[in-house]
This record gives C-alpha cells, structure tokens and sequence, in this order.
C-alpha cells in the first residue's frame, strides 16, 4: 500500500514506523492514541460523517482546550463504518495498519465486523487495543462506564477526601487517564513481541482494571492483610508525618516519614525535643498519635511563610513543596525548565499552547507536531493513500460514506 504521508517531523521518533487507526471516544482510548501519536506514529482518527452517527461527548469543541490537548498530533478522516463501502475501506486501511485502538461497548465492534478476529484475518500482525468500562467479558461486560463511576467501584473515592467527610472524586479522570497509558504500554508490549513472533496480539484493558491496579499498596494492605483503608485527608495513610501544614502565608507539603527525616526536619524545624517525646518516638507512635503531633507542628509552620519552609526543609534533606494553583504550576521554574506547556499552530487558531508529554528521550524531541485536526481533514489525503481517485471519492462523499 502507499505511504499514507511522509515521515516529516516523526523520522527521529521512535514510533515513526507504525501506522495507527483511531476508533476512540471519550477520553481513555484516545489518551492511548496520544501516547503513540506524541511519539512519533502515524495516527489516523476514524469518526463517522455528519448525520452517520454521534458526536464524541468528551472535549467539546474541537477548538477547544480539552479536544487540542487530547488529539494533537493526529490526522482525521471521517467514514461510515455502517456502510458496506466504508467497512470495506476501514478493512483496507487495517490491512496496511500495524495498531487499532477502539473503545466503543464490547458488542459493538463484533457487530459492526471490525472486532479483533475480523481484522486478524486480514492482517494477522495487527496489534488490537482495547479499553471498556469492565472488561471484554464478565457480568458487567455490556455496562456503560465512565471515569466516575470507576472512580467509585474501584474503591478510590472510599480513600479520597477527610476522615468522615463521604466518597469524594479525584479532580482529574483518572481512570480514564491510567486506562489510556495501561493500554499504550500494553500495545508497546505487543509491538516488541511482533518482531519476534511475527504475530499482532490483542490487547485489553478496563477503566476498573486500571482503577483497582492503580490502589496499589492501598489495595494491597486488603489483599494481604484484611485491612481496609479508610480516608486521610491530606495525611498519607501510613508515613507520619506526611501531609499538608499551615504556613503564614498558605500551606505547605512535608513528608518527613521514617526516624531518620522525622528526626531532621525535628531539628530544622525546632522541635527537636519532641524527639524524645514518647508519644513521637517511633512510626508506630506517631501513627497513634498523629492529630496531635500535626497540631504541633502547624503551630510552628504557621510562624513563617511558605518560601521559608521550602527553603529551609529542603536545605535540610527533608521533602516540602508549596502547594500550587494551575495558573502557578505552569509558572513554576522547573516546570518551565521542563517544557511541559508545548506550543502547538492550529490553522485557525494560530498558536496554541497544551500540555506536553511527560516523556523525555535521548535522539529525539517531544514538540508537538501538528494541532488535533478537524473533522475529516485529512479524508481525501488518506484515500489517496490507498489509490482511490478524485472521481471515486467524490462519489462517495456524495454518498456519506465518508
């Protein structure tokens, strides 16, 4: 099959060499695509013509914040999968694909002739990613899930928020967000095995997978002991003292867990005498007597401003950081010197700025390539690709297939 474009601005990226087919909705899958589109893949999103089928719920407008940042470096085509034609184009593109990623409910594809077997059989080194609500299988397989309710049935928002407060959510979609980079690196996986083996692999995941992976020692203080974590606040839940102290001029982050920081920041701070103290003596004191031991050090902390605090514990060797806005985290020094606001030229908006790849790599850069495309833009462009001629898709355009 022809290339469907030059590899201008991915050649020096590691996955410059794998063409991606797009499927997703929402927000999981398509941070899967982004993980690959950053690094370099030839990423081509699939949405359905106007009138074909429903728009996606997550992003709002395509110039907007949510949808640049989320499809950056992509291309677009629209095509009606519900079309004996654009089935028959989606299967020609996945015989020259080297990844699918989809995440539409686990019939749907089946029905629609483009699950796993179906592409298989056409191209048997395809690697097929995938990410649901529950799972591919199972009682709850055909449920709708969203982040939110992953976030509840997986057991975070039981831990999240104060001591009595009720289940609280994350303020990020964080389900949705670990789902998506569980299933990049599933897919990277599959990718590695492929040159040994020569055959693709299906790969799936779940936003309650991700959502029960992601409690870790928190799930496993269940699976190994019984014991059910219950919500700290701001405190972590078994390093003490850990947690979010007053300062004069707002609050700041200390972990100073373990005897060896707990006795340094006792010194920094000058608190040195309730090293000594019995009901601070060791971990499990402290444990005991936590809400008192934070009382007396936010009764220090808040004699001095933040900056102090920061300067003066890390001089020491003892972990704290201010706790910042958005507005102020994007103008953190090392955030800045980290680059992880990435400019972007969208054709209309002119230039962007969102939010880089939090991957760094010798050889190679993490510039945003290209702003998320708008519906279609790149339809025709890809169809020439697979050596359909203007007649041809002006024909089906007229037709909506694409």
């Amino acid at each position: 099959m022809t290339s469907w474009t030059d590899t201008e601005g991915r050649a020096d990226k590691p996955l410059s060499r794998i063409r991606v087919l797009d499927l997703t909705l929402a927000r999981a899958g398509p941070t899967a695509v982004r993980h690959l589109a950053d690094w370099g893949a030839d990423v081509i999103r699939i949405e359905p013509p106007a009138g074909a089928g429903a728009s996606d719920p997550v992003g709002g407008s395509r110039h907007g914040p949510d949808f640049q940042n989320l499809h950056r470096n992509k291309r677009a085509i629209t095509l009606n999968l519900k079309t004996p034609e654009g089935h028959a184009l989606f299967m020609k593109l996945a015989a020259g694909a080297d990844v699918i990623v989809e995440n539409m409910r686990s019939t749907v594809k089946t029905r629609l002739g483009i699950d796993y077997e179906a592409v298989r059989a056409v191209n048997p080194r395809i690697v097929y990613g995938s990410i649901s609500g529950f799972g591919q299988d199972g009682p709850y397989a055909e449920r709708a899930g969203v982040d939110q309710i992953a976030q509840g049935m997986g057991g975070l928002m039981s831990i999240t928020g104060l001591p009595g407060q009720g289940p609280v959510r994350v303020g990020i979609p964080i389900a949705d967000l670990c789902a998506g980079g569980y299933l990049a690196m599933g897919i990277s996986m599959a990718l590695l095995d492929r040159e040994a083996t020569g055959q693709g692999r299906w790969v799936r995941t779940s936003l309650l997978e991700a959502m029960v992976a992601m409690l870790d020692f928190q799930g496993a203080r269940w699976t190994m002991t019984g014991e059910v974590p219950e919500q700290a606040g701001n405190d972590h839940p078994t390093g003490i003292p850990t947690g979010v102290f007053p300062t004069a001029d707002g609050h700041v982050n200390i972990a100073a867990s373990g005897q060896r920081l707990w006795t340094r920041f006792a010194a920094a701070a000058g608190l040195d005498h309730l090293v000594e103290d019995p009901r601070f003596a060791d971990g499990a004191a402290r444990s005991r007597n936590r809400a008192a031991l934070n009382a007396l050090i936010g009764e220090v902390t808040a004699t001095r401003p933040s900056a102090h605090w920061v300067a003066v514990l890390m001089e020491a060797g003892v972990p704290c950081g201010p706790i910042n806005s958005i507005d102020q985290t994007f103008a953190d020094p090392q955030v800045r010197h980290l680059g992880l606001a990435a400019p972007a030229r969208h054709a209309e908006l002119g230039e962007i700025t969102i939010v880089a790849s939090p991957l760094q790599m010798t050889g190679t850069t993490r510039d945003i390539r290209c702003a998320a495309p708008d519906a279609g833009e790149h339809t025709e462009e890809v169809l020439r690709g697979l050596g359909l001629d203007p007649a041809e898709i002006a024909d089906l355009r007229d037709r909506n297939v694409i």
